[in-house]
């Protein structure tokens, strides 16, 4: 079988990771839970260690090659120095684990190893043009500080403007009657029902804004209206510096298109790949370059 590469997809909600052989072709997949390095880096570490498990079993391989493969891995919030640096003197299970952003590799897949930019929004957002083999990043300052246009954004600007709806300092919103729905809780109740949620759990509450924006709801358009420009302007930054071409990536990405300017949509090219076969790359490629 030779040498085998792993792709790993680290995420806010989830880790997925790829196993291939050296010809790139398909072993196995495996799913884990969620694998961003600055909310909580044992919990990523945990995440990328059972996804390749996973991985592994699906090839029907035993767990004893995971210290023959080779893995490449995009991570969420490994942008942050710090973090960075603390990951990569991670005592892994690998032969080799090469680490960059989960935007880096969602770019390389969606381009096909060429230039272009990316934008993702799912439980986070970030905006990424890869030009010249060159990385430059835009956005990804993590929830709460950033993300707006995320789905976490999304479902965090939906509890705040109930809360005002609630007190009789905000419009009226049908967002409150859904929130209630979603939550198993009554009015303030809801503040009890979030109390201590991560970003994934605001994440779950974006396809309730959406829905109540896309049935004429005037504080959930709002809402979506205000992240849409976000991207928008994003996009104008990507293909400003030299971008391309544009894809729109992650569970919202397009999901929020519609409401973005048609300026931006006109250079929106669909992605040639998904983020795991973007990490199989990086993997190969840092490999070969090591020797």
């Amino acid at each position: 079988m030779g040498q085998l590469f792993l792709g790993i997809d680290g995420g806010g909600s989830k880790c997925k990771a790829r196993l291939v052989d050296a010809a790139g072709s398909l072993l196995g997949e495996g799913v884990a839970g969620p694998a961003n390095a600055f909310q909580n880096q044992d919990l990523a570490r945990h995440s990328i260690v059972e996804s390749a498990r996973r991985a592994l079993e699906a090839a029907q391989l035993p767990d004893t090659r995971l210290g023959q493969v080779v893995a490449g891995a995009g991570l969420a919030g490994v942008n942050v120095p710090r973090i960075a640096c603390e990951m990569e003197a991670w005592q892994h299970p690998f032969a080799r684990l090469y680490i960059d952003t989960d935007i880096h590799i969602a770019c390389l897949a969606a381009h096909g190893g060429q230039g272009g930019a990316v934008i993702v929004a799912g439980t986070g957002s970030v905006g990424y043009s890869l030009l010249g083999g060159v990385g430059t990043s835009c956005g990804a300052h993590g929830f709460p500080f950033g993300d707006k246009g995320s789905g976490a954004w999304l479902g965090l600007q939906a509890m705040q403007a109930v809360l005002l709806a609630l007190d009789g300092l905000g419009p009226a919103t049908s967002l409150l009657g859904q929130l209630e729905a979603q939550l198993d809780a009554r009015g303030l109740g809801i503040i009890d029902a979030m109390a201590g949620a991560a970003p994934r759990d605001y994440g779950a509450l974006a396809p309730l804004v959406l829905d109540c924006a896309q049935r004429g709801d005037a504080v959930a358009l709002g809402i979506v209206e205000d992240g849409a420009t976000y991207l928008s302007d994003m996009a104008h930054k990507l293909l400003d510096d030299g971008g391309a071409a544009l894809c729109m990536l992650g569970g919202l990405g397009e999901k929020l298109t519609p409401w973005m300017r048609p300026e931006v949509l006109e250079r929106v090219v669909p992605a040639l790949g998904q983020p795991d076969e973007g990490a199989v790359q990086f993997a190969m490629q840092r490999y070969r370059e090591e020797g």
